[in-house]
């Protein structure tokens, strides 16, 4: 039951409260529709992959999250357990902090070891900027900063953060794709909860949506 749009959507559950039968229900919607992916929290990426073994829907598990505040040590064996759990797909956060006080070498710390475990497990990495606590100038740069040390994709947001324009702008993904190569991807996440949303950030250059509006998306 594939709409065009499917092949766009990672369908999340991040909850807090996110419970087994809710991980059971993302995962029946997303082969219902055929989505490109379910993004869970780590304790459930296992229970995520046993429910679509034999699918082609990807399973991503977040890594740093939602703060992106952690050792870069920790990410990278937070990563390892996923990987090892079934996922093939990570969103990493990155370190705010440090790209704003743009210390390239500790971003590239951040985020190089886990672009190499990732890739050597033949998995896709993105990188989530949180576009809402940066300047323009910022999100070019940890654009390229994140590309150059290994990101598959940028992400714009977590979806966490409350408030006005806390998760994906048109503006910021048009400034994020411009900012990167062609075959790097750009994820927009953050309030997409409709089909104009959707095909709007498509539009500006978004080539994967994290949304836990799936349903209402493509039916």
């Amino acid at each position: 039951m594939r709409h065009y749009l499917s092949k766009y959507i990672d369908h999340t559950n991040l909850a807090t409260d996110a419970n087994a039968a809710d991980i059971e229900q993302l995962c029946h919607e997303a082969k219902k529709y055929e989505l490109a992916a379910v993004c869970v929290n780590p304790l459930w990426v296992k229970t995520a992959a046993e429910h679509l073994n034999g699918w082609d829907i990807a399973v991503c598990s977040v890594v740093g999250f939602p703060t992106g505040a952690h050792l870069p040590a920790l990410k990278v064996a937070e990563a390892r357990q996923a990987l090892a759990d079934g996922a093939t797909e990570i969103d990493t956060v990155i370190d705010v902090a440090t790209l704003k006080s743009r210390d390239i070498d500790g971003v590239r710390a951040d985020i190089e070891p886990l672009a190499e475990l990732v890739h050597e497990q033949g998995a896709i990495l993105k990188v989530i900027l949180e576009v809402a606590l940066l300047e323009d100038e910022e999100i070019i740069r940890g654009c390229r900063w994140a590309e150059e040390f290994g990101a598959d994709y940028i992400k714009t947001s977590t979806g966490m953060l409350k408030g006005e324009n806390s998760g994906a702008t048109v503006e910021a993904v048009q400034l994020m794709r411009e900012s990167v190569r062609p075959e790097t991807g750009i994820k927009a996440a953050g309030g997409i909860r409709d089909r104009a949303t959707a095909e709007t950030m498509i539009e500006a250059g978004a080539t994967r949506l994290g949304t836990s509006s799936s349903t209402e998306i493509v039916t």
